[in-house]
């Protein structure tokens, strides 16, 4: 058997088996190589054991983790992939073959130097099991779905009354930028498909997506791999069939409030048929570099575990215990079923046919083949329940919450030969709760429009689009201001100008955004909102999504357009804050605007660089108003399929092919990200550099 390493200009891996058994082997090599530290990392996240070697900042997430039970979910579904689909799992343990034998090699001397963060925090790269890609997959995605946004509705409803669910959730607020569109190919130059588009999540670094090229005998697939994952799941091309997904936004968590009693045996939980049933419990030590360890007990009943809470109930007292029901805690299967029959596909149907798999986390999926098919429709798993289920927080003692089987996944098609995916109120509608708002998918269609045929290359000038749709609200605001100073009117009546574009050179944007962060600080400072700013004890996890400014900041849109704002008086606060940004000096939007990437190891020496765009944008670089400028999301990859030359098709991500700071391609994709420019996608075998070949007899 032999198995090809090759790389391109940029570093990224090509590589080629006898099998596809071999191809996984190599796939989990060559990721261990490039990505040991983020590989690790995730592995020990997915574990709750992050905090052994990064310390108190991560004890938080580690607890959770042990809470929520996701390594045991894993475990779990490893053990069902096995007894349903073998030949799947016996493919995902080759990968893991591949990351062990890959480890061990950067822990010698003919492997690439070890990354200086293992050193830095004392770390040996450890050994994975058959279920640790399972586990990284769902510690990726347990929060993708955002269910402690129904933790926010209830404490809104508490406080302000039913009618502030609606308030602060109607179609937003939320950062969810990822952006895809399909033309098909009565409007390309080629007569045939394009897809493209950008997944926008938070950035991290090293990247979350990996660009890869896997061939075998059976497949020939470029792609965008999670690193620890084997495959191509959420972005691919075969030569013949491409795909790409953006998130659903559909609702398939729920939060359960429980009685729960401790009695000489252990710990009950009251059910709805008015019985109370004995709930799994035991406890676990997450162990802290440099401190005592902290004992999490883990509890879990009918319904799910307990994540938040207890018999004793919050850390403050308050009488709460929450379980989370998730469907792969349900049924064991987290999906990896579509992932080796996605490699496969030749055309459209095979793809529809994978994701009739796919499970975990929900999205939209688009599809186009060679033979005129596309394909726009929702998958993965929702349940059917009360509707209660998915806007709040149920008592698992009252029937009625139960949940009694999966909705059909809906399906879309094209309008003029164009569809677009951008989480807005979509085909997924009726799966789903809180949704971003449509400017993101009416700006793409809108320029979409505007001519009849485009060709892949022309797809970069709308993932960098920077007009905000958002900003209407406040503008008609500022226009109805008068008696202001000298300076406040003269910023009035430039904003009034300004053509809403968030460019990162812009002192417009600056100002527009200075404007609506004192907006947002005002706001969430009012009487009003004073019973929202300080959130119950809930754990540390899932206080961002309880945070008032930020609440206030995503949904200001409606806030300034509702007709009754609880005696909130408006224009006063529109008046204060272009009054206080007027005395201040000029900036440049990109000042403030930067890059923030998430990292496992702060460096507090690093400053992004200047951003354009906004979290309404195409360009979606999502700031949090009235907090920071800073921009820990925006588009983790971009990506342009061409159904009629896959060898036209271009790609980026934020930062380079490897993890490793000594690697020359570490960084080196940046700049053209900057830019919004993209890097060739190459497959022809022999312009690419084989940097080994090995073969077993």
């Amino acid at each position: 058997m032999t198995t090809e390493i090759h790389r391109d200009a940029w570093g990224v891996p090509h590589l080629r088996a006898d099998s596809a058994l071999e191809l996984a082997r190599a796939q989990g090599r060559v990721t261990a190589r490039d990505r040991a530290w983020q590989l690790e990392v995730e592995r020990h996240r997915a574990q709750g054991t992050s905090a052994s070697f990064l310390g108190v900042e991560a004890v938080a997430w580690d607890v959770f983790a042990r809470r929520a039970r996701l390594d045991d979910t894993a475990r779990r579904c490893w053990a069902a992939l096995e007894e349903a689909d073998p030949e799947t799992a016996a493919w995902v343990r080759s990968y893991v073959e591949g990351v062990n034998e890959g480890l061990h090699t950067t822990l010698t001397s003919e492997g690439p130097p070890t990354h200086r963060d293992f050193e830095r925090v004392g770390l040996t790269p450890g050994r994975w099991e058959p279920w640790t890609p399972l586990g990284i997959w769902l510690a990726t995605h347990i929060l993708f779905a955002g269910f402690p946004a129904k933790l926010w509705r209830e404490e809104a409803a508490h406080h302000l009354g039913p009618e502030a669910v609606g308030l602060f959730a109607t179609d937003g607020p939320g950062t969810s930028g990822s952006n895809g569109w399909l033309v098909s190919g009565e409007r390309t130059a080629t007569g045939q498909a394009v897809i493209a588009g950008d997944p926008h999540r938070f950035i991290e670094d090293p990247g979350v997506y990996q660009q890869i090229h896997l061939a075998c005998p059976e497949f020939d697939v470029i792609g965008l791999a999670v690193p620890g994952v084997p495959g191509i799941a959420h972005f691919g091309h075969t030569g013949t069939v491409a795909w790409a997904i953006t998130n659903a936004m559909a609702d398939y968590q729920d939060l359960y409030r429980e009685r729960l009693r401790r009695t000489g045996a252990g710990i009950e939980a009251l059910g709805p048929d008015g019985v109370w049933r004995r709930a799994a419990r035991h406890t676990e030590l997450v162990r802290v570099a440099g401190e005592v360890p902290v004992e999490v007990e883990v509890i879990e009943t009918d319904r799910g575990p307990v994540i938040a809470g207890g018999p004793e109930g919050l850390d403050d007292g308050t009488p709460l215990a929450l379980s989370l029901r998730h469907p792969p805690r349900v049924t064991s299967d987290l999906g990896f079923g579509a992932l080796l029959p996605l490699l496969r596909a030749r055309g459209v149907a095979d793809v529809d046919r994978a994701f009739d798999a796919w499970a975990e986390p929900v999205n939209v999926v688009q599809a186009a083949d060679t033979q005129g098919g596309s394909m726009h429709r929702v998958a993965g798993r929702v349940p059917v329940r009360a509707e209660a289920n998915r806007t709040r927080l149920v008592p698992a003692w009252e029937p009625g919450h139960e949940w009694t089987g999966w909705h059909e996944m809906p399906r879309a098609g094209l309008t003029d030969g164009i569809a677009v995916m951008a989480n807005q109120r979509g085909p997924a509608g009726p799966l789903g709760v809180e949704f971003a708002p449509p400017h993101r998918a009416d700006r793409i269609r809108a320029l979409l429009d505007e001519r009849r045929q485009w060709s892949a290359a022309d797809m970069p000038a709308i993932h960098t689009d920077t007009h905000l749709g958002s900003a209407g609200p406040l503008l008609d605001h500022l226009a109805d201001l008068d008696d202001l100073s000298d300076a406040a009117a003269a910023l009035r009546d430039r904003l009034l100008r300004w053509d809403r574009r968030m460019d990162a050179d812009s002192r417009d944007a600056a100002a527009y955004a200075a404007v609506r962060d004192t907006v947002v600080r005002l706001l969430a400072a009012h009487p009003a909102f004073a019973a929202l700013a300080t959130p119950p004890a809930y754990p540390e996890v899932l206080l961002p999504w309880l945070a008032l400014v930020p609440r206030i900041g995503f949904a200001l849109e409606h806030l300034l357009r509702v007709t009754h704002l609880y005696g909130v008086d408006r224009p006063a606060i529109v008046r204060a804050a272009v009054e206080e940004v007027a005395a201040r000096p000029p900036a440049r939007w990109g000042d403030t605007h930067r890059l923030a990437p998430w990292r496992a190891l702060t460096d507090l020496a690093y400053e992004g660089p200047a951003l354009s765009g906004d979290h309404d944008c195409v360009l979606c670089t999502s700031a949090v108003p009235g907090l920071t400028d800073l921009a820990a999301r925006g588009p983790a990859a971009r990506y342009v399929w061409d159904l009629a030359r896959r060898e036209d098709s271009r790609w980026v991500v934020p930062f380079g092919a490897s993890g490793d700071p000594a690697d020359p391609h570490h960084h080196d994709q940046l700049p053209l990200w900057l830019a919004g420019e993209l890097i060739p996608v190459c497959t022809d075998w022999g312009r690419l550099t084989k940097e080994t070949e090995e073969t077993d007899v």
